[in-house]
């Protein structure tokens, strides 16, 4: 039996729940669904970003609401209009078999007017800003007098975003003996407030700890000098060839000119902020979610309502002045119980903050060393390596196999593979063989004595491990298994590094004969692990038996004087984006007019990004 089916759900809903093949509720909804079904009642429901919490309290609603009454029964206030839009067109999917339910998204930046005739037709459900609602009820386009239910999501942030009195004003507006439901992914004062003003002994609902950050998500730390932060993001994306992420910046200004220094050095890159056009938000979204953007730099306030599936990393570029706006940003990563990271860069002068974050998430951060040149290329190789390995073939290729066949006639195996790896890492060694190391041990900083990890690494010996994030291992579960397997203190495993596909650890020289004797042959799930010791300072690796192995061809490869417009990845599928799709709003699309949401957020004209045929690569270009 489904899960679902024993909360309580009509059939309709089973239906729609089936086909969106959703099969066990989470922790959120097997808590308030039934609360919510059985009584009326006012509900507080804590919860961090990604657990859930519109099918929580959309299901319950759904089932609740006379579809028989055109008049509004229910109203759902969230933040901003992507996370408006994104409640009603989820609404709508829950209530696909249940004739005659009318869901209304009314929010900033479209036709008041067209809003306010889409709920004279007809509304049950209107779900809205505060600020567009306001509007509308000062205006007299919607009554609101006689609802049965009001849910405010994600409240802490519509507070944050200062909401407050819009918020007031429109509860007191509703009428008293309504059911108020609030979901929100931390308890601050002015939610506090709001519960105690307008609800009557609500039941509460905390999915894991008041406040703490998601179990999913591990947090790390890179302490570089103010100077060097660009730097730093750069070299934290090129160490991880898979990244997708979503990059923080406190204000506006800064979001634009990170955005457009990193499409200039050759990354697909793009802005979101309160400056943008809803049409241009809308493009760079749609990018985004099909991935022709791996790194989207944006402010707090226009990160809000971002559902995106499969986030590998949210990037503290700055962090934010409210402690918990950090659990906000690093619950875009991390969802439906799959594996993210989030960084934070910080200076000797913020790691105060760093405590400061432990405390209220109650989770504790790895302090990391920024990569060096070298570690990245190594990285590189051995993420183009295992994706030449993972590639289907088409055989369309065939065709062409004679020709390429008589181009390559002499080589031996191995001068081939050399070859075909050193077209991509000669770009990155040339260029990070220039670049000083940005560690902070370089930089002279002093790291916090709890947090320092071993000063004296020269007998260290650093591996390499063909498991990572994709055998659901994040860096504290490989570390704990590691120490586990080889039967090894809290301390003898450090420095671990996970990717998708493969990983690196260090262990005291010691240790060597037992973690390659133990590891190697074990087999996890079906797969064979193979460890082998890494040789960042030759740019080869060893295997158990000693010998070196074949890939990358030395760290000597010549300079490519051309523009850099490759990398070890694998080349993006619709990487950049045409004339066509900019002319159309893309990244560079004429105003289309429309208001914003409150007149302090007014929109502007400034482009999401740089046109990806201005970019001038000083590093070797993403693929």
């Amino acid at each position: 039996m489904n899960k679902f089916e024993q909360l309580g759900l009509n059939e309709s809903l089973l239906l729609a729940i089936k086909d969106l093949g959703f099969e066990n509720p989470s922790e959120v909804q097997e808590k308030a669904i039934p609360v919510l079904l059985e009584s009326e009642t006012d509900l507080v429901a804590l919860a961090q970003t990604g657990t859930g919490k519109t099918a929580a309290f959309g299901f319950p609603l759904i089932q609740k609401i006379d579809a028989d009454n055109r008049n509004t029964q229910a109203l759902i206030l969230s933040p901003t209009r992507e996370l408006c839009l994104q409640i009603t067109n989820e609404l709508k999917l829950y209530s696909k078999y249940e004739k005659g339910i009318n869901v209304v998204a009314v929010y900033g930046g479209a036709s008041i007017s067209e809003q306010a005739r889409e709920v004279k037709r007809g509304a049950q459900i209107i779900v809205a800003t505060p600020g567009r609602m306001q509007d509308m009820i000062n205006r007299g386009y919607v009554n609101i007098s006689q609802i049965n239910y009001c849910i405010l999501d994600e409240a802490d942030e519509m507070l944050n975003m200062g909401f407050y009195e819009d918020i007031v004003s429109i509860l007191s507006t509703t009428p008293d003996e309504k059911n108020t439901w609030l979901f929100s992914a931390t308890m601050p004062a002015e939610v506090s407030r709001i519960a105690k003003k307008f609800m009557h002994e609500p039941v509460e609902i905390t999915v894991g700890t008041k406040n703490s950050g998601s179990a999913t998500v591990s947090h790390e730390f890179y302490l570089v000098n103010a100077r060097d932060r660009y730097e730093a993001l750069k070299r934290l994306a090129d160490a991880n060839p898979d990244i997708f992420s979503v990059v923080f910046c406190r204000t506006k200004r800064d979001t634009q000119a990170v955005a457009e220094k990193l499409i200039e050095d050759g990354y697909n890159a793009a802005a979101l902020h309160g400056d943008l056009s809803q049409a241009q938000r809308d493009s760079v979204m749609k990018s985004f979610r099909s991935r022709q953007i791996q790194m989207l730099v944006a402010t707090d306030v226009a990160a809000r309502g971002i559902d995106v599936d499969n986030i590998t990393h949210v990037v503290n570029y700055q962090l934010p002045d409210e402690i918990e706006t950090y659990n906000h940003r690093s619950g875009r990563t991390g969802r439906a119980g799959k594996l993210g990271t989030s960084i934070v860069i910080v200076t000797k002068s913020e790691l105060r903050k760093i405590s400061s974050i432990e405390r209220i998430i109650k989770q504790k951060f790895q302090e990391k060393s920024i990569p060096s040149g070298i570690e990245i290329c190594e990285i590189q190789l051995l993420h183009l390596a295992t994706k030449i390995k993972d590639t289907e073939v088409d055989h369309e290729i065939d065709n062409y196999l004679p020709a390429i066949n008589e181009v390559l006639d002499g080589l031996s195996k191995e001068e081939l593979i050399k070859k075909m790896v050193s077209v991509e890492f000669n770009r990155f060694i040339s260029y990070y063989k220039k670049n000083r190391d940005l560690s902070a041990q370089n930089a002279g900083l002093e790291r916090r004595d709890e947090r320092a990890p071993r000063e004296n690494t020269s007998g260290a010996t650093r591996f390499f491990v063909n498991i990572g994030s994709r055998d659901n291992f994040d860096w504290m579960q490989l570390k704990d298994f590691l120490r586990d397997t080889l039967d090894l203190g809290r301390e003898d495993v450090y420095k671990v590094d996970v990717k998708e596909g493969f990983s690196f650890f260090n262990t005291d020289e010691e240790h060597t004969d037992k973690v390659m004797g133990i590891l190697n042959g074990m087999e996890i799930e079906g797969r064979r692990i193979n460890v082998e010791i890494s040789k960042n300072d030759g740019g080869g690796r060893r295997d158990h038996n000693g010998r070196g192995t074949s890939g990358g061809g030395g760290f000597r490869g010549e300079r490519n004087s051309g523009s850099r417009s490759g990398g070890f990845g694998p080349r993006k599928e619709g990487g950049g984006v045409s004339r066509s799709d900019r002319k159309e709003g893309g990244f560079r699309p004429r105003r289309e007019g429309g208001s914003s949401e409150r007149p302090r957020r007014s929109e502007g004209d400034r482009p999401a990004s740089r046109s990806f045929e201005a970019a001038k690569s000083r590093r070797p270009r993403r693929s």
